[in-house]
């Protein structure tokens, strides 16, 4: 498992291909220092321990910096598969026969609209970049305290980015295969869930399209 998580890390250094810039936490921050210990003790193996606050900290900034990480793990991985994402394979954002999503973010576009899978995922990874740029919600200076509305804004950005995992698992597992990186995107996939879970961050029911590997993934870890 160790070596895996090195992978995912190391992964992004070699596939210059991530679909959209990395988002850096800085170095030096108290951040920075939460997303070392995040790495150190997921290089343990045990998520179900990884995934849990620290003593002391602070629960906001710990969402913000996990999902700062989840928002650049996906980007890598859909990053990898983006060839075969394509307007003619993918004409909508699917996950499965029976889910489709379509997008609206409430302010450029506000009535949902069915666009094709890799439309719908830069439109996605595009409003989470903004989201997690903008230092009034996600801000980067120690003793700057998070708006109210962050945990609301945190859930909505993971419930997304759910959406892309749903959208790899059901359309891509087999490219996945392909490039052998299934072990990276499993990996990346059940540390998110074991994150979610463990603070309650997205709805049951958004995470029907992938019960069944939830179900597989998480059982023997409990």
């Amino acid at each position: 498992f160790c070596q895996l998580f090195k992978k995912i890390l190391t992964l992004g250094n070699r596939s210059s291909k991530t679909f959209k810039p990395k988002k850096n936490i800085p170095e030096g921050s108290h951040q920075y220092e939460l997303l070392k210990h995040a790495e150190a003790t997921l290089g343990s193996g045990n998520l179900r321990m990884a995934v849990m606050l620290p003593e002391g900290e602070d629960l906001n900034e710990w969402v913000a910096v996990n999902t700062v990480d989840f928002f650049n793990q996906i980007n890598m991985l859909y990053g990898t598969i983006t060839d075969f994402c394509t307007e003619e394979s993918c004409p909508v954002m699917s996950a499965g026969p029976k889910y489709e999503y379509h997008w609206a973010d409430g302010t450029n576009i506000k009535k949902p609209i069915k666009c094709s899978a890799p439309k719908y995922i830069d439109y996605l990874m595009t409003w989470v970049q903004d989201q997690l740029d903008d230092e009034t919600l996600f801000p980067s200076k120690i003793g700057v305290p998070f708006k109210r509305n962050f945990m609301s804004v945190a859930k909505t950005i993971l419930k997304r980015l759910f959406r892309v995992y749903a959208h790899i698992y059901h359309q891509h597992f087999d490219s996945v295969m392909q490039l052998q990186e299934e072990a990276h995107l499993n990996t990346s996939f059940k540390h998110f869930i074991f994150f979610v879970q463990e603070f309650n961050l997205i709805d049951r029911k958004e995470l029907v399209p992938l019960q069944e590997l939830i179900e597989k993934l998480t059982t023997k870890d409990r």
